[in-house]
């Protein structure tokens, strides 16, 4: 079914509470370039979750930590019914943007909230009840694989493994977690649908001067951790002739990886290395190990499985070249794919009877969003960023935008938990 719009006569005071909110809580981990720096499970991490824990708390949510750290804030309406779900994440990249993540956790706690308002004053029951969610490890930035969270929620990773996983210090996920009191015991609810908001990271709905973007699918991303193996030795002694030098082999492989974007046709393919470990990484040595992520990213995964196979021929020669050995140490895979037309047209006739102008669009990025939408009916939405920049401490989000968003996204969270997904 579709539904009216409920009315919402609060309007201006709900825009200027996300608003505040939002600058409230870009103040944990803030940089000194305006972005911020709070990894998986530091202490800037905890503190933004501490503070939105009590934010949901204060509003009449029910704060429950699941064995993975996922924040759930829960609104039972109907004792007994599944939950609709929305959220995003409050991680970030080292040295990052305000808005990626965290504006989908913050809108989607305040859509829910004006949603219960707004259904309450009308009258309607709704069929579901309503949830929000911080979704823990979204960025993968200190802790691989990234959407750990959602991942080991959906069933995809498994949590032992992935409470066993370790920071480039050694830290495991679990030992760090525990550090910041991250880690409960809540099983997660059942869940009938989800819905998330996030800024593009991209430049079309802005090329377009369009504030909702309706994403109506999916890249797909194949990730490859790889070692190259050389043999350390003295950056004077050791005659040329002589050398396995790791880290040269490794800039070869580098190379190899971005030049294979000229064996398709332009942007069909997106390649890159976005992790270099060098050891033993001295001034004077010869290094013996470098371990990289190559990240691979297309529409279609018959375009990635063609990229993977010129790659490792590639691999071969530059073995042959150096001297050294090059393994691919495992692999994280994420599959393209459509969202569910109900979804984009719910998404749109919200966004068209609140007046606002609307288009379809593509994520290349990867969002919790991803993982969800393979267990149950997924909606994502997008905002404008300036100039498509993110993972900087530049990257910015115009406050009209912000608040149209989540105009939207409290729509959507009503229609949703009245049933629309269901028919």
């Amino acid at each position: 079914m579709t539904t009216n719009t409920i009315v919402d006569a609060n309007t201006e005071a709900d825009a200027a509470a996300l608003l505040a909110d939002f600058h409230t809580m870009s103040e944990f981990g803030a940089t000194s370039g305006g972005g911020v720096d709070r990894q998986a499970a530091s202490a800037a991490d905890g503190q933004t979750r501490s503070w939105f824990s009590g934010w949901l708390a204060d509003r009449g949510f029910r704060v429950e930590v699941d064995t993975i750290g996922n924040i759930f804030g829960l609104l039972e309406l109907v004792p007994g019914a599944p939950y609709v779900l929305f959220g995003s994440h409050l991680d970030s990249q080292p040295l990052a943007g305000r808005y990626d993540g965290a504006y989908g956790v913050l809108a989607a706690g305040h859509a829910a909230h004006r949603a219960h308002r707004d259904l309450a004053a009308s009258g309607i029951t709704p069929r579901y009840n309503i949830a929000v969610v911080d979704w823990f490890n979204e960025e993968g930035s200190r802790f691989k694989p990234s959407m750990m969270g959602s991942a080991v929620f959906t069933g995809r990773l498994d949590l032992e493994v992935a409470l066993a996983t370790t920071d480039p210090r050694g830290t495991s996920v679990r030992e760090a977690l525990d550090a910041i009191g991250g880690r409960g015991g809540f099983v997660g609810p059942d869940v009938a649908g989800y819905a998330e908001i996030h800024v593009e990271q991209g430049r079309t709905l802005e090329d377009a001067g369009v504030p909702i973007g309706v994403v109506a699918s999916t890249w797909c991303a194949y990730k490859y951790e790889i070692v190259v193996l050389g043999e350390q030795s003295h950056t004077g002694s050791t005659l040329m002739r002589d050398r396995r030098d790791a880290l040269l082999g490794a800039s070869k492989l580098v190379v190899a990886i971005n030049e294979l974007v000229r064996e398709f046709d332009d942007e069909v393919l997106h390649a890159s290395v976005g992790e270099f470990t060098v050891g033993p990484n001295s001034p004077v040595t010869i290094a013996r190990e470098v371990r990289l992520l190559a990240d691979l990213r297309a529409r279609e995964s018959s375009i990635l499985a063609s990229a993977f196979e010129i790659l490792q021929q590639r691999m071969r020669a530059i073995e042959s070249e150096t001297g050294v050995r090059i393994e691919v140490l495992a692999s994280s895979v994420w599959e393209s794919g459509p969202f569910l037309e109900t979804g984009l047209a719910i998404t749109e006739t919200a966004a068209e009877q609140l007046g606002l102008d609307s288009m379809r669009v593509l994520t290349l990025a990867g969002h919790d969003a991803t993982n969800l939408k393979e267990t149950v009916p997924v909606i994502l939405i997008f905002v404008p960023s300036v100039d498509g920049v993110s993972h900087n401490e530049k990257e910015f989000t115009h406050d009209t935008d912000l608040v149209a968003g989540a105009r939207v996204l409290t729509e959507v969270v009503k229609r949703l938990a009245l049933g629309d997904f269901a028919g």
